[in-house]
């Protein structure tokens, strides 16, 4: 494969593994909040690591997939001991043994899977044994779908069956489980932390996360949305004049996202982003019946509302941003506008468990 190729690759396991990310963002957050207390930003890089690392896998031992008219059907190599001829081979080669290309094919299928046992010993807690036991696992699945041609998809192997990767790769996820030692215990697993369920500092910056699963989460939906629509109407109905002539999509992708926010805040009297990140907002004079819509208004909601409007109406929704991001910096732990318009402050739902009568209501017990 040229290196061109490989680059190509790289980069489309990178994006494919981001894009999985900003889906799963939100719930990682809420997961991370409820079994660790809080959002490590060392284990938000693993798990992105990770997905970008699985998608790369995908892509380096299955991609590019071959052009039916000219591929050639590729042999199988069941000779476990192939793999010292090659070494010795190389070895016995002049010049440095590192540069000789059967080698340097070991190693780099040694490389390929010492992440995997890393990621499975650090995020998911097992040891070596969980970490050989998937490497000759996804090993075979990758070699058994080249042999199958894409399981049926092509008439014939498009890459060589070769048992020597199986063994590479096993061995690549076993150092990689035992470089995962030098990890920190406490830093390995997804264990349940013990003081998971203590309240923790009220922060701005806890609660621009929360504002950021908003957004990422609204823009997610409606992403998501759109595009099922899109595809809906192109190879469902047909109607390829409206996806072309109007913003159909769009539309619907928006309504869907505004509907469920709303329908979240008026419910759980939180946006899904506070949730996520363990926030509520108590205390005030007004009743729930007031101070959720109020809430409400002073968050996505409106912002889209006003972002969407024509000109020049649409200059209302910076002004909304202007002032939300102004009320973000200008109260206590970054209560902004739903705070300041109903008298409420900020503090962690797990207090609530402390105090039961308290998260029964939006007034203090």
């Amino acid at each position: 494969m040229a290196v061109h190729d490989q680059l190509q690759l790289g980069i489309l396991a990178t994006i494919v593994g981001l894009v999985v990310g900003v889906v799963l963002f939100v719930p990682f957050v809420a997961l991370s909040y409820r079994r660790r207390g809080g959002l490590s930003l060392s284990r938000l890089i693993l798990w992105a690591g990770a997905l970008v690392y699985f998608w790369a896998i995908w892509a380096y031992t299955l991609l590019p997939l071959p052009d039916p008219d000219t591929m050639r059907c590729a042999g199988v190599n069941l000779d476990p001991f192939e793999l010292v001829t090659d070494i010795r081979n190389g070895l016995a080669s002049p010049g440095p043994w590192i540069s000789d290309p059967g080698i340097l094919q070991l190693l780099l299928n040694v490389l390929l899977f010492v992440p995997l046992g890393f990621f499975i010993r650090v995020l998911g807690g097992r040891g070596i044994i969980v970490a050989g036991l998937v490497g000759v696992t996804l090993t075979l699945f990758i070699e058994t779908t080249q042999l199958t041609g894409v399981w049926g998809v092509y008439p014939c192997a498009y890459r060589v069956f070769d048992v020597d990767d199986m063994i590479t790769n096993t061995t690549g996820a076993l150092v990689g489980s035992i470089v995962a030692l030098l990890v920190p215990a406490r830093m390995r697993g997804i264990a349940r932390a013990a003081d998971a369920d203590e309240p923790r500092p009220v922060t701005r910056g806890r609660r621009a996360l929360a504002i950021f699963c908003d957004v990422v989460g609204f823009t997610a939906v409606s992403v998501t949305v759109s595009i099922g629509v899109v595809l809906w109407l192109e190879y469902v109905v047909q109607a390829h004049d409206l996806v072309a002539e109007t913003d159909v999509a769009g539309i619907a992708g928006t309504i869907t996202a505004l509907v469920l926010w709303s329908v979240i805040g008026l419910v759980t009297g939180a946006s899904p982003g506070d949730l996520a990140v363990m926030l509520r907002y108590r205390g005030g004079s007004l009743s729930p019946l007031l101070t959720r819509p109020l809430r409400m208004l002073g968050g996505i909601v409106s912002f889209t509302v006003l972002d969407t409007l024509p000109d020049p109406w649409s200059l209302a929704g910076v002004i909304f941003l202007l002032v939300a991001v102004i009320t973000f910096f200008a109260t206590r732990a970054g209560r902004g506008l739903p705070g300041l318009l109903t008298g409420q402050t900020l503090v962690d739902a797990r207090g609530d468990a402390v105090n039961p009568a308290a998260g029964m209501s939006d007034h203090p017990a």
